[in-house]
Order: C-alpha cells, then sequence, then structure tokens
C-alpha cells in the first residue's frame, strides 16, 4: 500500500492576519466634482473607499524556503501575495471594492465591508492637513471566531497628476504649502490579527505613519509590505507572564499574553468606562449585558466604542458574551440594529436619533454624557443587581486611583520616551488586574451560591429553588439572568467543575466559617449565628455543613467568622464590611523577552537568519533561569518549538514541545503537535520514533483517536416526574431534587415508601414527598429564635424540628430538635428550657397518661442528669417525635464511639425523611413506614457490642473525604505534608495538609489543622493513583496506573506538570533530599528511573527483572525494591547488593511480597501474601531464617509503616463473612503486637504518619472514611 502523503501544516498563528491599505478610488479622485473643490466650491460629497492593497503572510514564498531548508516543503502555505489595485483593472462598482488577486484573505475578513468599517464616517477630502487618528474594529466571521483590527487613518496631499496607485515615480513634490488650493485626501492603513493587541497595534501604526510621511508616494506600499511582514513574524506569547518586546523605531512595543489559557488577552484601559461613567451607571450597564439586552453604544469618538465595549466583556470574564458584536457601525449599516435577538453595537452619536426611532426595546447608552436611556422614550426598565454585591463593587472601585498624574506626582519627569511608556505600562498594568478583580468579586457575588442548587451526577439545576432563596428585591434581576444563553454556558462550566477564575474567586472569597464547616450537604438549615446576624427574618440564608474539629489533637484557635446579614437588601455597616472580605489576590510579576531584530530585504535567508537569532536568544534566556523558575521555563519552551516550526526544523520543535509537555502541560498545544506529526513525511516521522523522548509523547497526541466522544456538556433543570419510578430512577431523581444523595439512604427511603404497595412510587407520591422536604426547609429557614434563647445554644447549631404547641411536665410551648440537643421553647414570654443533650439522654419511650376519661399520647426521656423525667402530651405527633429522638440519640451514641460526626449529619437526613414520610403518607401505616429509616437505631439494638476500649483511647477522629458523594469510594492512597511559614504564602497554605487519593484520579486534600476541607476534590488523569510523595516545598508527585507521574503544585492546587517515562504503572516514589533533591519512582515492569526535580528531567535508568515492581524506599544509600518476587537492594545506579528471594523462604506455601519496611536496626519487615503474619529479617545476613510476629485474627496484611519504635500494620479480617480492617501497632525492638485496633468497616488500604504524632489509615469502598490514630 502507498503511504499517505503527509499533510501540508498550518503554521501557527503569528501577529498579523492581514494588512490593508485603504482609500478612495484612484477614478473618484478626477471626477468632476474634486475639480469644482479646487476651484473654490465648498460642497463635495463624501468618495467611496476601497481596498487599495492587501498584504497577507507569509511574505516568503515556497520555492524560496525551500532553498533554506529540506523540511520546508511540508511547512509552508499556499502562496500568498500583496494585492495591489492595477490601472488597468475596469473601474468597479462603488463600494465594492477589486477582488483579491492571487491572495488568500483569512476568514472573517470580509473584503466588501472592511472599507466601510475603515472609513465609518465616509471618505472627505480636507482642504488643510488634518491629525492623524486611529479606530479600533471586532470582526466576526459565520462561526462567531473574531478578528481584531486596528485602523490608522492619516491624510496625504493631491496633486493634479495623483501618482499613489501605479507604482511609478512623478516628479511633484512630495508635501505642498498649506497655502496652497491643494487638497488633502485621506488613507487609512488597517491590520487585521486574531488578537486584542489594541495599544500595541496602535503603537506599530503610530510608528508605520512616521515613515510613511517621510517617503515617496510610489515607496508606500514597499513600507506598508515591510511594516506587515515584521509583524507576521513575531509569534504570538503564550499564556502566562512573558511578555514578548520588539522594537518598531523610535518606539518599543509590548504585546501582553493572556494571564491564562481561559482568559482573553488585555491590551487596553479598562478604567475607561469609569471615566465615562459613574459605577452605578457601569453596574446598570453590566446588567444589560447579563441580562442580554439589545445595546446600542454612542459616541462622537470612533475609537472609544470598541473600546468601551470591549471593557466591559472583560469586566464580565469567564462568562462570555455569545451574540452579535458589532462595536462599529458605518452610516450604510444602521439597519443593523432592526435585528431582532440580542446584540452590542456601536454607532456615532450623529446617528442618536436616527437610531432611536428605528426599533423599539433597545438600550442607547451615550459614551460622551454617560447616560443610559431607551429608544422612543420608553421607560428603561432595568433591574438592579443584588444591592451587596452592588455595594461593595462599587466601594472597591471608588478606592481605586484612576488617574495616573496623581500617581506619578512625586516622581521626577522621564527624558526617555520608551521609560515613559514603561512606566506608564507598569501602572495600568496594576490597575486592570485590580479592575478584574474588582469585576469578578462582583461576579462572585451574584452566582457563588448557583453551586448549592446544582446536582453534580447527573448535571441537574433546581432553578426554582434557587430563586426561592434569594431575597424578594433581587428575584426579577434573577429570573432575567436565568434565562440567558450566558448564564447557560456557566452552567455548563460549574457542572464541568472548572476550575476557571470565577471558581478560583469563589475560593478565595470563602469565609473562615466556610473553610471550616467544609464540603455543603443536605439538609440545610441555618445556623444560630446566622439567625443571630439576620434581623428581620429572611428566606435569604446561607448553608453550610457541620464538621466537628477533632479533639485534643492540636490547640487551633479558629477566627470566629463574621456576622453577616444574609438579606440583601438590609444591611448595616458592620455586615458589608465583613462581606466585602476577600483574600488579596497579588498582581502577578510579569517579565518581558525582547524579539531580535528583523533584517531587510526580506528574503529566505534572511528570515532564517531571524529565526535562528530568536533561537539563540531563548536558549540563553533559558539557560539564565534559576532552578525554580519553571513558569518562564515553559514559555521558552514554547517560544522556541514555535519559532522552530517557523524555521521547517520538526524534530527540534517536538523535542521542545516534550520538555513544555513536562513542564506545564496546561499551554502544551496538543493541536499543533498532532499536525505536526501528520506533515511529516515517513523517514522524519520514524527518525522522531527513534527519539525515547518523543516516543511517549507522539503516542500519547498522535496515537489517541481524534473522534474522542465530547464530555457531556448537556444542563438540566429540575422537574417532578410525570410517570411511575422503579427504584433505579427514584434515587437518580432524588438525587437530582438535591434531597439526598446517599443512595443508600434513597433505598430506605424508598422501602418507606412503598411499604404494603407495588415496589414502585407514583408521580403524585413523589411530588407530596417533594414538597412537605421543601415545606419543612422553608419552615426552618422562617425559624426565629430570641436572644435570650440563643444565648443557650452553639452558634453552628441548627434547629432541624420544631412541635407544635404542646403540654410539658416544664412548661407550655414548641419542643425544638438540634443536632446537639432537645429543648422546649416556652409560650407567653418566650424562654428556654433545657430538655436534654442526645449524649445525656438514657431512655426514650412513648406511653399515654390518663386525662378525664381520654389516654393522651405521651413522650417520656429519662437523662443521666436529671432524677425528673421530662414527658410531653405531643398526642398526634408522639409517635414520629419517639422515633425521631431514638435515631438521633443512636447516631449520636455511634458518633461518640466512633469518633465519627458524620453519624449525626446521616441521622439529622433519617429524621427529616421520616417526617416528609409521615406528611406523605398521612395514613394509618405512615409510621411503620417511617421506621424503615430508624436507621442507627436498629444498629444499636442489632449489634449492641461497643467499640473496644483500645481502639477508642486510641482513636482521636474520623473523616469522610466522600462526603457529598452518591457512594463511598476506596481512600488509596493518603500523604501529609508538614506546614510551612512562608512569607509568600496565603496563612492557611502554610497549614499541614492531608492528601487523599480517590478513585479515577480524584484528590481532596484537608487542612491538617482543624481536618476540614482545604481543596475539594480535583482529578489528577483518570486512573487509579498508586503513591504520592513530597518533593521539595511546593510540589506532590503522584504515580498513577496510567504511567503517568502527575506534579501537583501546592499553591495553586493544580496539576500543569506530567512525567510520561515509565511505560508500565508507576507504584512507588522515594525522595531524596540534596542539592539539587532527587526522587526515584519504579513501576510495575521494573523500570526505576531517577529524577531532577529542578529540571524534571531523567537523571538515572535502570531495570529489575522478576515479578510485579510494587514500591520503592532509600535505606543508607541504597535503594530497596519490592518485586514481589524478592526484596532487592541496589545502588542508585542499579547494581544489586543484596537479594531476598520469597521462594527461597517460603517452600512450603506459594506467596509473595507485599510490602516492606527497613529499620535503622538493621531489620527488614515483610508481608506476604495470604500470610497471617510478619517476616523480619536480619540486614546482615538475609540468609538466616526470619522471625515471624503472629497477627490474631487476621487473613491478610495489605500495609505497614514505621512510626517511632512501632510498627503499624494494617490488615483484613473476616468477621460473619465480613471483611473488616484491622490496624496491629507492634513493638519493634520487643517484636510483640502491643495493640489490636478495629479500624474500619472494609480493608485498611492504606497508611500514613503525621510527624509520627499521628497515623492515619484509609478504608475501602465499603467505608471509604478516614482514621486519625494517637500515636504513644
Amino acid at each position: 500500500m502507498a503511504e499517505a502523503a503527509p499533510q501540508p501544516l498550518a503554521l501557527p498563528s503569528g501577529l498579523l492576519e492581514l494588512c490593508a491599505l485603504l482609500g478612495p478610488s484612484r477614478d473618484s479622485l478626477r471626477g468632476p466634482e474634486l475639480v469644482a473643490r479646487r476651484k473654490g466650491v465648498s460642497s463635495l460629497s463624501s468618495l467611496d473607499p476601497e481596498v487599495l492593497s492587501i498584504f497577507v503572510p507569509p511574505f516568503v514564498s515556497k520555492e524560496d524556503t525551500q532553498v533554506a531548508g529540506a523540511n520546508c516543503a511540508t511547512l509552508s502555505k499556499t502562496r500568498r501575495r500583496s494585492f495591489r489595485k492595477k490601472r488597468e483593472k475596469p473601474k468597479t462598482e462603488p463600494g465594492k471594492g477589486p477582488p483579491p488577486e492571487d491572495v488568500s484573505v483569512p476568514n472573517g475578513v470580509d473584503l466588501l465591508a472592511l472599507p466601510q468599517l475603515c472609513f465609518p464616517g465616509g471618505v472627505c477630502v480636507a482642504s488643510e492637513p488634518k491629525e492623524d487618528s486611529v479606530h479600533f474594529l471586532v470582526l466576526t466571521d459565520v462561526c462567531g471566531d473574531r478578528t481584531y483590527g486596528v485602523v490608522a487613518q492619516y491624510y496625504r496631499p493631491l496633486h493634479d497628476e495623483s501618482c499613489f496607485y501605479n507604482g511609478k515615480m512623478h516628479r511633484e513634490p512630495f508635501w505642498p504649502s498649506v497655502g496652497a488650493t491643494g487638497c488633502f485626501v485621506p488613507f487609512a492603513v488597517c491590520v487585521v490579527s486574531r488578537f486584542p493587541y489594541y495599544n500595541a497595534l496602535k503603537d506599530c501604526l503610530s510608528c508605520l505613519l512616521t515613515h510613511l510621511k517621510l517617503c515617496k508616494d510610489f515607496e508606500v506600499d514597499n513600507h506598508i509590505k515591510d511594516f506587515a511582514a515584521k509583524l507576521s513574524l513575531i509569534p504570538s506569547p503564550p499564556p502566562g507572564p512573558l511578555h514578548l518586546v520588539f522594537n518598531m523605531k523610535p518606539l518599543q512595543i509590548v504585546f501582553p499574553s493572556r494571564a491564562d489559557p481561559e482568559s482573553p488577552v488585555i491590551d487596553l484601559d479598562l478604567h475607561l468606562p469609569l471615566l465615562c461613567f459613574r459605577p452605578e451607571k457601569v453596574l446598570q450597564i453590566l446588567t444589560c449585558l447579563l441580562t442580554e439586552r439589545r445595546v446600542v453604544l454612542f459616541s462622537s469618538s470612533w475609537a472609544l466604542l470598541p473600546l468601551v465595549a470591549e471593557c466591559f466583556l472583560a469586566y464580565l470574564h469567564p462568562l462570555q458574551w455569545q451574540h452579535t458584536f458589532a462595536p462599529i457601525l458605518s452610516r450604510h449599516m444602521l439597519d443593523f440594529v432592526m435585528a431582532p435577538t440580542s446584540f452590542l453595537m456601536g454607532c456615532h452619536l450623529d446617528h442618536f436619533q436616527e437610531v432611536s426611532k428605528e426599533a423599539d426595546g433597545l438600550i442607547l447608552i451615550n459614551i460622551d454624557s454617560g447616560t443610559i436611556t431607551s429608544s422612543n422614550d420608553e421607560d428603561v426598565d432595568i433591574p438592579d443587581i443584588p444591592l451587596l454585591a452592588a455595594q461593595t463593587f462599587i466601594q472597591r472601585v471608588q478606592s481605586l486611583q484612576l488617574h495616573q498624574e496623581l500617581d506619578l506626582a512625586h516622581l521626577g519627569a522621564s527624558t526617555d520616551l520608551n521609560e515613559g511608556r514603561a512606566r506608564r505600562r507598569a501602572w495600568q498594568q496594576r490597575l486592570n488586574h485590580e479592575l478584574q478583580q474588582a469585576a469578578l468579586q462582583l461576579l462572585v457575588s451574584i452566582f457563588r451560591e448557583v453551586k448549592n442548587h446544582l446536582n453534580y451526577e447527573h448535571r441537574v439545576f433546581n432553578s426554582e429553588e434557587f430563586l426561592k432563596t434569594r431575597a424578594l428585591g433581587d428575584q426579577q434581576f434573577y429570573k432575567q439572568v436565568l434565562d440567558t444563553y450566558m448564564f447557560h454556558s456557566f452552567l455548563k462550566a460549574r457542572l464541568s467543575r472548572r476550575m476557571d477564575a470565577f471558581a478560583q474567586m469563589d475560593l478565595d472569597m470563602q469565609s473562615d466559617e466556610d473553610r471550616l464547616h467544609g464540603v455543603l450537604l443536605s439538609p440545610r438549615r441555618p445556623t444560630i449565628e446566622k439567625m443571630a446576624s439576620r434581623n428581620p427574618p429572611s428566606l435569604h440564608a446561607t448553608h453550610r455543613r457541620m464538621v466537628v474539629s477533632m479533639p485534643n489533637l492540636q490547640d487551633i484557635t479558629v477566627p470566629e467568622p463574621p456576622a453577616r446579614n444574609s438579606s440583601l437588601r438590609k444591611m448595616d455597616s458592620e455586615g458589608s464590611r465583613s462581606s466585602s472580605i476577600v483574600r488579596s489576590t497579588a498582581f502577578q510579576a510579569t517579565y518581558s523577552f525582547k524579539i531580535p531584530d528583523i533584517h531587510f530585504p526580506l528574503v529566505s535567508q534572511c528570515v532564517q537568519a531571524y529565526f535562528s537569532d530568536c533561537v539563540a536568544l531563548l536558549s540563553k534566556a533559558m539557560g539564565h533561569l534559576a532552578p525554580d523558575s519553571s513558569v518562564l521555563l515553559a514559555r521558552f519552551f514554547y517560544l522556541r518549538g514555535a519559532v522552530h516550526l517557523m524555521q521547517g526544523q520538526l524534530l527540534d520543535a517536538l523535542l521542545d514541545f516534550q520538555s513544555l509537555y513536562k513542564t506545564d502541560l496546561r499551554i502544551f498545544p496538543a493541536d499543533l503537535v498532532r499536525r505536526t506529526l501528520e506533515s511529516m513525511s515517513g523517514p522524519e516521522r520514524a527518525q522522531a520514533e527513534r527519539v525515547p523522548e518523543l516516543r511517549r509523547l507522539i503516542s500519547e497526541v498522535a496515537d489517541k483517536p481524534g473522534d474522542a466522544p465530547k464530555p457531556d456538556d448537556r444542563v438540566k433543570h429540575f422537574e417532578l416526574p410525570k410517570k411511575h419510578m422503579q427504584l433505579d430512577d427514584f434515587v437518580k431523581r432524588v438525587q437530582e431534587s438535591g434531597i439526598v444523595k446517599d443512595a443508600n439512604i434513597i433505598n430506605r427511603l424508598f422501602e418507606a415508601l412503598t411499604v404494603g404497595h407495588q415496589k414502585q412510587i407514583d408521580p403524585e407520591t413523589f411530588r407530596d414527598f417533594y414538597n412537605c422536604w421543601k415545606e419543612a426547609e422553608a419552615e426552618a429557614q422562617q425559624v426565629s429564635l430570641p436572644s435570650a434563647v440563643m444565648e443557650h445554644l452553639d452558634k453552628n447549631e441548627c434547629v432541624y424540628k420544631l412541635s407544635s404547641s404542646v403540654k410539658t411536665n416544664r412548661g407550655v410551648g414548641k419542643i425544638a430538635m438540634t443536632q446537639k440537643r432537645l429543648f422546649l421553647l416556652t409560650e407567653g414570654r418566650p424562654g428556654y428550657v433545657e430538655i436534654s443533650t442526645f449524649r445525656d439522654m438514657e431512655e426514650v419511650r412513648a406511653t399515654t397518661v390518663a386525662f378525664l376519661l381520654l389516654r393522651i399520647p405521651t413522650l417520656k426521656i429519662k437523662t443521666a442528669s436529671r432524677k425528673e423525667v421530662f414527658e410531653a402530651n405531643l398526642k398526634t405527633e408522639c409517635d414520629v417525635w419517639h422515633l425521631m429522638v431514638k435515631e438521633m440519640w443512636a447516631g449520636k451514641k455511634l458518633a461518640d464511639e466512633h469518633k465519627d460526626p458524620q453519624y449525626i449529619q446521616q441521622a439529622l437526613t433519617h429524621v427529616l425523611l421520616m417526617d416528609a414520610v409521615v406528611g406523605t403518607l398521612q395514613s394509618p401505616g405512615a409510621i411503620y413506614a417511617a421506621s424503615k429509616l430508624s436507621y442507627f437505631e436498629k444498629m444499636k439494638n442489632e449489634m449492641p457490642t461497643a467499640v473496644p476500649k483500645t481502639t477508642s483511647e486510641t482513636l482521636k477522629h474520623k473523616i469522610n473525604p466522600s462526603a457529598g458523594e452518591t457512594a463511598p469510594h476506596a481512600v488509596d492512597v493518603l500523604l501529609y505534608t508538614p506546614g510551612h511559614l512562608d512569607p509568600a504564602e496565603k496563612v492557611e497554605d502554610a497549614h499541614p495538609k492531608l492528601w487523599c487519593a480517590l478513585h479515577e484520579g480524584k484528590v481532596i486534600v484537608f487542612d491538617a489543622s482543624s481536618w476540614t476541607v482545604h481543596q475539594h476534590c480535583f482529578r489528577v488523569g483518570a486512573s487509579k493513583l498508586n503513591c504520592m510523595a513530597m518533593a521539595e516545598r511546593n510540589q506532590v508527585w503522584v504515580g498513577a496506573e496510567d504511567s503517568v507521574i502527575y506534579i501537583i503544585n501546592v499553591h495553586s492546587m493544580s496539576c500543569n506538570k506530567q512525567l510520561t517515562d515509565h511505560r508500565a504503572g508507576v507504584t512507588g516514589l522515594a525522595v531524596q533530599s540534596g542539592t539539587p533533591s532527587k526522587v526515584y519512582s519504579c513501576s510495575t515492569d521494573g523500570t526505576v528511573l531517577a529524577w531532577n526535580v529542578s529540571t524534571l528531567r531523567v537523571t538515572g535508568r535502570f531495570q529489575l527483572s522478576g515479578g510485579r515492581l510494587s514500591s520503592i524506599r532509600l535505606h543508607d544509600g541504597c535503594l530497596w525494591c519490592c518485586t514481589g518476587s524478592s526484596i532487592v537492594a541496589v545502588t542508585t545506579g542499579g547494581l544489586v547488593v543484596q537479594e531476598l528471594k520469597v521462594d527461597e523462604n517460603f517452600k512450603e506455601m506459594r506467596t509473595s511480597f507485599l510490602s516492606f519496611q527497613l529499620l535503622p536496626e538493621e531489620q527488614l519487615w515483610t508481608a506476604c501474601a495470604g500470610c497471617d503474619s510478619v517476616y523480619i529479617w536480619s540486614l546482615r545476613d538475609l540468609a538466616r531464617p526470619p522471625q515471624r510476629v503472629p497477627l490474631q485474627g487476621c487473613s491478610e496484611v495489605s500495609c505497614m509503616i514505621r512510626v517511632k519504635q512501632q510498627i503499624w500494620v494494617g490488615g483484613t479480617s473476616l468477621s460473619q463473612g465480613k471483611s473488616t480492617g484491622k490496624i496491629y501497632v507492634i513493638d519493634a525492638k520487643r517484636k510483640t503486637v502491643e495493640k489490636e485496633l478495629v479500624a474500619h468497616a472494609d480493608v485498611v488500604k492504606t497508611l500514613c504518619s503525621a510527624e509520627d504524632r499521628y497515623v492515619l489509615s484509609g478504608s475501602g469502598s465499603g467505608e471509604g472514611k478516614i482514621a486519625i490514630w494517637k500515636v504513644e
């Protein structure tokens, strides 16, 4: 079969897409009207502009490039040449311009509309020279992709013998005296780029105009072509802190990069709208955009229209305007405002009245006067942005310094042009950053509670419930916003858990209370602190999960979270201040790389010399970088790879991109690399695959199917079911509703609702249950307790259930249930009477008492602290309260025994579901049905055995990394990292952390000083994670089953680096301290690699024979490796020093080594598959028989670690046919089991030590929890 021909490679786009010269046609300047004007006639109608010349890259032909290098043949695009209007061409129709001749115009550039946009006010001949002017364009193609134009208009004198078009020299002087009756004709140079470099391209065109004014007419085209060629050879800077600097004499031009791959390029002054509008008006305009109105901007300055429009769109980032965006409409395009759909357009102020009468429902914004009106004098119905968010934004904006003069008043005058420009640019960048942060904080304040009403598993948004939680004055705003395309895209990003600027700001804006309470869990109820902060009560409330801090672990002072008013319409100044607290995001330092000068004439040798200079300068800059400057190093790799591609050096380009792949995955150009590989010939591809570093990159990028399934980005709005539901459908519907996520609890609910019926639930029953739940939730939001009552309660307590008014032996009132206690809210003069805490209860029973001829159902509660039994005549509510109190009592008892506060959370969920089931069924069997949810009460009765004393004394706390998930997940790896006090870090970043690896590459991070969630779940790949290690202070290395080592930045909590040199699952990591520090990694195929942490390069490699290589450790200068069939000690170069073979020591049984530990006392402790013992060898003589430490009741050992003089062994024990997790604590000196701990309801999968003070154990998917044990 013939080899497929390589595909031509489309090179990465430079800054220039197209450069054009525009102006009036030659024939129009020779018309009778011009003659009349030269004779003194004052009136002259506008001339029709057209495209005179077009210059499109590349400017070096394919044939020329072939001379420079053999690889260039497949790199070149179809030849593009400059186009010039020919004298011999017949006259074209006015306004249509000539067709392109032998030139390929980029998509999105309409040559028919371009002349009108470059001269939106028409072409008017002037009697005297006018000042040069600049304005800006945004061009959109049919796919919605935008390109950006910068237009510089300038005037040239016109003479009897016009000589501007055919390139022939004439003898007329260039610039006549102003007193002559000459004419000055406007021309325009338009630069089109894929990037909105408004300021940079404006500066470039300003430099060009200084040359055009000094050149002869016939030289204009050559100057413009040289100018375009320069821009076309400048690569676009990659996202990050590296800006490109280019010398366009007399100015140094700076091309700023995007802050990150998701952010737009910002090369304009973002404070322009604040100079034109008051902050309140800015918020109104943002509301118009958020609600997707039909907006028209007006100004007498064409330049201001696109700049102000772009500023407002930048304020909305990461939300994106997805409708028509035409910031400049020429006088011939005014009918565009008749479009029925949403749009953002701009017109000259002269057309204000005309547009106002043209269409109804337009929002008319006058930039010059700073006013907002509507067309046809209608009232402007713009809803208000939520008040608290608006006030915070206004306060922050008013604190900004918008005038550079005030900032520079204390400085001396700059005598260097470029120094003054650099000073101005630095000031503007800081101001832009502050404005972006203020706008982003505004968006987060408006939309942050959307996440409380999302179901990620089924991608559902419960819009109705979200609206119910909004303040009444804000509901009109939210109703309009929720129906927009912009918000729909925002929901897609939230449901995909995209870590964009919004999500990062949301984390930064979390209060200390939010971080303390961690993951949000249903049921949602306002805390006592929330009740205290709101006056009057409001439906708008913030819901938080309650997490009990680990006792006796560390003396931690949790800062008191500020009291915040939950209503957005009424607040005091203190509430306003506290709500605006944001962890400051420091302005990131930027760096610059100066591009070398481009030498002319533009032939292939000069271009190749320019590329070589670029490569040399980039290589030199990389050589001067500090070892920890990986951010800059990645940008240099990107640029050098792009230049190599332009140069035709494909192999060198791939090597740079492979280095980039390891250094910063976020900016890795996967599509470009794939196209590069496709463009290579067979021999070139074979040569690349012979390079070891490239082999994995090729398999990762090129060998993956191009038609990979797209991720699910649907957004469903919650709807009540309309047909009968079996169990699976019912589970899905309840999860979508946001009531409960845990599938096991929903199974119990299904049993309760179908007692005595067919095992399916009809839509009416589901609707009644849903309404009962939501009504109870709404009632709880409205609970208002007197301050005298709240003084007796903890600030994080919530009232979950209130009875009706009942008679008790301690007065008349309502019984209230929190997660901690029962109390009586007395009537008349509201007061607090303690009934009992759940911990203090001794007996709960339902009975009846006689009253006249009646027997009244009564609840009796006996407590340990009081002799008197509490009695409440609950009547019809007695049975359900009896069930609820006993379930809470049982849940509290289990929580105390297992040191696990989640039992309380689950008990609360059971209790509220019981209440909803009784309210739904309203039948004699409702109580029996609700009893199906008494899960912990049954547990207590069926398994009355308490937690063993030794276990209870050693166990300090349990946390659940799967909280909020539909089912528990196995804890595969745990890593504890100590805290560091670094002034550059945020305070919470300096705390010690616990890293937890769950299934499918998920990682969750806990603050180990309080055991609250520091970073919610994020992914590193999609495979099982096998090992973790901390390399230096800012990196966590994670080895995965997919053979990749993922590197997490501990400050940004992001994974942007991957090491792909292994060919099988990575199973072990060992860190060797020193300068530079090293990491050794191993994989199942027996490969061991040594890594330089600073450069991320492999410094050593060797292969071990034998079975599965499962772990690796450093001990006494040697690497000890567990291969299953043996444990081998090798030098760091791979030379075998010692070896312990399993078949030589276990001849009677077939087994393999599972794990091992090395002790300073020259001991090797091992665990073997299927063995119930730990075996100990002496390193001085591995041939001697081992000592054996039996583990009673252990069926298999799964993991072990050394802590002080102890060996902690995690294993599995079979009890009544079920696997349970046990931990055996062995005295290393005596070699005896000191403690046997009943650790988990499933196998102990991993162990790690926290500074030898605590041991942390993670369990399998049957429980999915982490236990924290005290080391003695």
